[in-house]
């Protein structure tokens, strides 16, 4: 299991500092660490790929182990920390990407034990700061998320900043290390991302149902692959609910940063409108990852990529020419069912031409508060980018 060294050293010196509190104020700290919270949960998955170009299909039956315990507050500071273990459950015929059975598709799920979080956080009525390996989720999630669906979830090595009073919320981290879904240590991919970045959020809520968001990320990486997927990335967002209707509009520049040896200018933008149908909402969207003239497409290298673009996660890089998604989405829940539906149409954004489609599905039955049970299939037939793939998952998660 890995851990930057200068993370456990910040850890430790809050820690520390907390532990110095006055002697009259032993009993509160004593009571703060032994009724905090621990949560156990468990999630099984069965995930099967048909892909053309091996002769062999992958099924990967895995599952995660998650203990996470939280402090209550002792003069606004908590701790919290989690662990997951990723294990391999009877079979595995896939490419985790570190156990080197290459003759496989790729499920991105490796096997190990990683500290998934493990920070001290203050908190007043306008401000929080939290010091140490945690979660960042901005937004959507399409320029910094936590790829949860992944049995490894990707969090940050951070110190960051929030304020958030009345109708303005600002939120600022600098991130010295991305631990990713490929840990906890390397193989195809690094499980870790070291160096020097700074994400940046900022809301504005002027009225109920109405918010402008401004965003920027300078994202240096510094070994491995990391340099060629530094960038700075600047952009705004709106979102807005008109009774049943409800829309949301994007638009970003990037361009290389730091150590990237390439150099490029690309833009990103998205165009949502989602409209509340009975028992059913329908969703149609129009998402383009722009290029610099068939050159370079526009990366976001810590974004949640399997929220986007296809669950078959055939463009978790962009391709050189851009992509343009026109996708509709219907989602529809029953009592404790909820089903969704997805059908995308990807082409070039640089000189046109077809990618190819993915069809979508999803039914989750949440059998109890702390059961439920998933079923998932993607289905993209290929045209011009990548292979046709068909891809299955069986789900059961369980927290107590």
């Amino acid at each position: 299991m890995k851990r930057p060294a200068n993370t456990s050293a910040t850890i430790l010196a809050l820690a520390l500092s907390l532990a110095a509190a006055p002697v009259g104020a032993a009993n509160e700290l004593g009571e703060a660490l032994t009724k905090g919270e621990a949560s156990l949960g468990v999630r099984y998955r069965l995930e099967a790929v048909d892909q053309n170009g091996f002769e062999k299909n992958a099924l990967a039956s895995t599952a995660r182990l998650r203990l996470t315990w939280n402090s209550s507050e002792y003069q606004s500071f908590a701790l919290g920390i989690e662990t997951d273990y990723a294990a391999m459950v009877g079979i595995e015929d896939f490419n985790s990407t570190t156990n080197g059975r290459t003759q496989y598709p790729v499920v991105a799920d490796p096997e190990g034990l990683d500290l998934n979080q493990a920070f001290i956080r203050y908190r007043n009525a306008d401000w929080t700061v939290t010091a140490g390996r945690q979660r960042i989720l901005h937004g959507r999630q399409r320029f910094a998320g936590g790829v949860a669906w992944r049995q490894n979830e990707q969090t940050y090595d951070a110190l960051r900043v929030q304020f958030d009073r009345g109708m303005v919320a600002l939120d600022y981290s600098y991130v010295h290390n991305v631990n990713r879904i490929f840990g906890p240590g390397d193989g195809a991919q690094p499980g870790d991302w070291h160096g020097n970045s700074h994400y940046f959020l900022g809301t504005l809520k002027p009225a109920e149902g109405q918010e402008f968001s401004g965003f920027g990320y300078l994202m240096d990486f510094q070994n491995d692959n990391g340099p060629a997927n530094s960038n700075a990335t600047i952009g705004a967002e709106y979102k807005g609910r008109f009774g049943p209707l409800t829309l949301n509009a994007s638009y970003a520049r990037q361009w290389d940063w730091a150590d990237n040896p390439n150099s490029y200018a690309a833009s990103y933008y998205l165009a949502e409108g989602a409209y509340q149908l009975p028992g059913a909402t329908l969703i149609l969207g129009y998402e383009v990852l722009g290029s610099d003239g068939g050159q370079a497409g526009i990366r976001m290298p810590s974004a949640t990529l399997h929220k986007f673009q296809g669950w078959t996660d055939r463009f978790l890089a962009t391709p050189h020419r851009g992509v343009r998604d026109a996708y509709a989405t219907l989602t529809s829940k029953l009592g404790p069912t909820t089903a969704v539906l997805t059908y995308h149409d990807f082409n070039a954004v640089q000189g046109g031409g077809s990618y190819g489609t993915e069809v979508d599905a999803s039914l989750v039955w949440r059998v109890r508060d702390k059961l439920s049970l998933q079923f998932k299939f993607a289905r993209y037939f290929a045209d011009g980018h990548a292979d046709d793939i068909l891809k299955g998952w069986f789900v059961v998660s369980y927290n107590m």
